[in-house]
């Protein structure tokens, strides 16, 4: 039996409210979006899924990663192994990247699923991230949210089983971005959601329903992608499906996440599904994709406890001109220079240790350092470390201060010492923390961030941010 045996999400903590976008002041409990800060893309948002979705599971089990996204930042060179580094998982894996449709993450988990029961590999990590952007004012805009869900493939007692899928290709002008485009571009809606939307999607899910012999009233939980909140109540009408079977699409909360946001919003329905459920989930872009779930008697048994929900939690509003900084879509009056940036040969030799976070632990005294050394600082026994992951362990803010000349979207930049559980100390910033709640003392984890943009390439670190 085939399924998903542990999931995981990650939704931003800013939300850009539509008030603001409309030049007005954020209303509480007004609908809003998910928005990815300045230093967070499609890379480290699928970071932290994957990391939440692993929680209590040995890295070592994982037998690959597949990455869906439209979003990422590079167009030759794999987002999948950069992935697998920042999550340190064995050498030894199949890695891939699935893109070019929106329904990229529903066809990850398939072509894992399919993998995995047809037993090449024991388990695969299938992550769906995007950071689209919509030209400022515009519709998409608004509709647009930010996030990643993650999930991980084996034959072992899985949460919610597969029983059947199928697909439905279309070739159709409807949403797209060009290597040259910046934002993506829509046709005219009607025609977008008449000839592409509302065509393809009850068709793959016709198809299902025929295949496998069940009718709407028999799914307890539809979870159906759609452009925006209109035509996905629209949508569910036309598919025969009641209001009371449909996951909340999250639309004035979270935003349309792109390859994420139907995987989100199964991460959603798995958070509340009971026993014995029956899940439909529906994909759209290039065609449509549909895929029944059956949960198992293992539900509500996933070791993380930070879904979708545990994220919706964690909010802060921020100021449209603030937003369009972090997205770098102010005018200004000198273009970034476009070298080659960090060295690829600095990168290559200090990856372990910028990439995966790894130190060392004295196997003398048991002390953690970073970065690597011959000499331990605490017992100075020479040469006698055993290489060790720092990343998915916590630390405490030793001291720190307040740097307002380092550029970022809302000054200032908190840069902190942090003594990680083990020993060591790390110089890093501080993020989702404001600098009033900063204080000595506080606990942090460590969160895989953008560090800087040179030449138009990111370069990535590791950042800290409060545990709770």
């Amino acid at each position: 039996m085939t399924g998903i045996t542990a999931y995981g999400a990650y939704v931003p903590p800013t939300r850009l409210p539509f008030s603001v976008m409309a030049g007005k002041r954020a209303g509480v409990g007004g609908p809003e979006r998910a928005v990815a800060w300045h230093d967070e893309d499609s890379v480290t948002m699928g970071v932290a899924a994957a990391v939440n979705c692993l929680r209590g599971i040995a890295r070592e089990s994982v037998g690959g990663v597949f990455f869906a996204s439209t979003t990422y930042a590079f167009r030759e060179k794999q987002a999948a192994s950069l992935v697998a580094k920042a999550l340190d998982l064995r050498r030894d894996i199949v890695t891939a990247d699935i893109a070019g449709s929106l329904r990229a993450g529903t066809t990850a988990l398939r072509t894992a699923i399919d993998a995995v029961g047809a037993g090449r590999v024991s388990s695969m990590l299938v992550i769906a991230s995007d950071c689209r952007v919509g030209a400022p004012g515009s519709a998409l805009e608004r509709n647009f949210g930010d996030g990643a869900a993650a999930f991980l493939v084996t034959n072992d007692q899985p949460l919610a089983a597969l029983e059947d899928a199928v697909a439905h290709a279309d070739e159709i002008v409807d949403v797209w971005r060009t290597d040259a485009d910046r934002f993506v571009h829509s046709w005219e809606e009607r025609f977008v959601l008449d000839h592409g939307y509302g065509d393809n999607v009850p068709k793959a899910v016709s198809a299902l329903l025929r295949r496998t012999g069940v009718v709407p009233a028999e799914v307890d939980r539809l979870v159906l992608y759609g452009p925006d909140e209109r035509s996905h109540a629209a949508m569910v009408r036309s598919l025969g499906f009641k209001r009371e079977q449909v996951q909340d699409p999250l639309f004035g909360r979270l935003g349309n996440t792109g390859t994420a946001f139907a995987p989100l919003l199964l991460v959603a329905a798995l958070e509340v599904a009971r026993p014995g459920e029956r899940l439909l989930i529906a994909s759209y872009g290039d065609g449509a994709e549909a895929m029944t779930f059956r949960v198992t008697d293992r539900a509500g048994h996933s070791a993380t406890t930070r879904g979708v929900s545990w994220h919706l939690e964690r909010r802060a509003v921020t100021e449209y001109d603030a937003y369009l900084k972090a997205r770098n879509l102010t005018a200004r009056e000198y273009e970034a220079p476009r070298d080659q940036g960090l060295s690829a040969t600095i990168h290559f030799r200090e990856r372990d240790a910028d990439i995966s976070l790894r130190g060392q632990t004295c196997r003398r005294c048991g002390t953690a350092q970073f970065p690597r050394q011959r000499v331990c600082g605490a017992c100075h026994a020479k040469d006698d470390f055993e290489s060790v992951r720092l990343s998915d362990r916590t630390g405490t803010v030793v001291t720190y201060t307040f740097d307002y000349f380092f550029p970022c979207p809302e000054p200032p930049t908190i840069v902190t010492i942090v003594e990680v559980d083990g020993g060591c100390r790390l110089h890093m910033q501080l993020v989702n923390c404001p600098a009033k709640e900063t204080r000595i003392g506080l606990p942090v984890e460590f969160v895989f961030r953008k560090i800087h943009e040179v030449g138009g390439r990111p370069n990535y670190y590791w950042k800290c941010a409060p545990t709770s």
